[in-house]
């Protein structure tokens, strides 16, 4: 029996039988037209026709997960050449292309921090990983087929009782061990549950916990965690193309007022993360961390934090976001010139929202310049 069947990654014998039902699923169909086909056009009869006929072309060339991540791998470079303006990702040279690590991540955009640098990964050789993704995205359980196609496995952070909790957690930490010391598989988290919606990027011990659950009874935090060859991996987009949505959350959670999200929000938000315009985004990977013997959760969470701040590439916009809100700064990275450019850009996007979603869209921008400045 399969102890991790219900949140592991599809193997290459269950891809045909899960596209199948997925083609099939008006839910999916209704997804996809909503993505591709903006207004009344999306309610055409022949519009779900033609969108179907397409999906059952595309996956009678799908057999197994390396196909089906082929034609991810397709879409994720088509990706950065239609939205990112430069891609850089530095680090590589520290690590082992033969051995597997813990890759701890900022989180910015719900699919593609962990795609882009999986991209990167595979271009330059280097295996792939298995993604940590919370079962709060799977409200639907064909979202959840799509990202256990593309080596997710879901976290059950949520549970009637604490017992339960409890047991999907301890299973997700099983299956973090099982990948990187049984199954030769790296890992790829994020550093705390939910994007760092407003800049702030931290690492949550309750995170760390979670992944020591199943060694907590035979090694120390420090060991276990030295043992899983933990690299910190700092991500920023120069624009974030969820940042008004962002911001109207942010203010209103701000304000005392029930944020209710919209059905599909979520999927929402992949489809203008994967479209709209990046800017220049970067990814910057640390050696394998080392840990002292006397580090505990919150020492060992400080330092992972610490190292991705350090390591976090700031933009033109971050700077500009500075400038609007008043905030000083020291910078020789951009002209004013380029800085003066981002305040136009950013001036552009807060044009139609609340004056307190306008200060929230500001500081996702300037709180990593903020950080880096504390951190020194």
């Amino acid at each position: 029996m399969d102890p991790f069947k219900n949140i592991r990654p599809y193997t290459d014998a269950e891809v045909a039988g899960v596209l199948k039902s997925l083609v099939n699923n008006p839910s999916v169909l209704k997804a996809l037209i909503g993505f591709q086909f903006p207004g009344i056009l999306a309610k055409a009869p022949f519009v779900k026709f033609i969108v179907k006929q397409k999906l059952i072309s595309q996956i009678k060339t799908i057999y197994t997960i390396d196909d089906y991540q082929m034609i991810f791998k397709d879409l994720m470079e088509k990706v950065v050449k239609e939205s990112i303006a430069s891609f850089e990702v530095n680090g590589l040279e520290k690590l082992n292309k033969n051995e597997n690590y813990l890759y701890i991540s900022n989180h910015r955009d719900i699919s593609l921090d962990a795609a882009l640098l999986a991209l990167h990964l595979h271009k330059s050789g280097f295996r792939t990983f298995n993604i940590a993704v919370g079962n709060n995205l799977m409200e639907e359980s064909w979202a959840s087929d799509l990202f256990r196609l593309n080596k997710s496995f879901i976290i059950q952070r949520s549970g009637v009782t604490k017992k339960e909790i409890y047991s999907g957690l301890s299973l997700a930490s099983q299956f973090i061990y099982q990948s990187i010391f049984r199954d030769n598989t790296s890992v790829w988290i994020a550093q705390k549950q939910g994007r760092a919606k407003d800049g702030v990027d931290a690492t949550d011990p309750a995170m760390l916990k979670m992944i020591h659950l199943t060694e907590r009874k035979l090694q120390s935090e420090a060991s276990y965690f030295n043992s899983l060859k933990v690299v910190s991996v700092s991500i920023s987009y120069e624009y974030d193309p969820n940042d008004k949505l962002k911001a109207k959350e942010l203010d209103l959670s701000q304000s005392n007022s029930e944020y209710v999200k919209e059905k599909d929000e979520d999927l929402k938000s992949i489809a203008n993360g994967i479209i709209g315009i990046k800017g220049n985004v970067s990814i910057n990977l640390s050696e394998p961390m080392k840990f002292a013997e006397a580090d505990d959760y919150q020492m060992i969470s400080n330092k992972i934090t610490q190292s991705i701040i350090s390591s976090y590439k700031l933009h033109a916009s971050n700077y500009a976001a500075c400038n609007l809100l008043g905030i000083d700064f020291t910078q020789d990275s951009y002209s004013s010139e380029e800085i003066a450019e981002a305040e136009k850009e950013l001036n552009q996007r807060v044009k139609s929202l609340e004056i307190g979603a306008r200060s929230k869209l500001l500081e996702q921008y300037a709180n990593p310049v903020i950080r880096k400045i504390q951190s020194t």
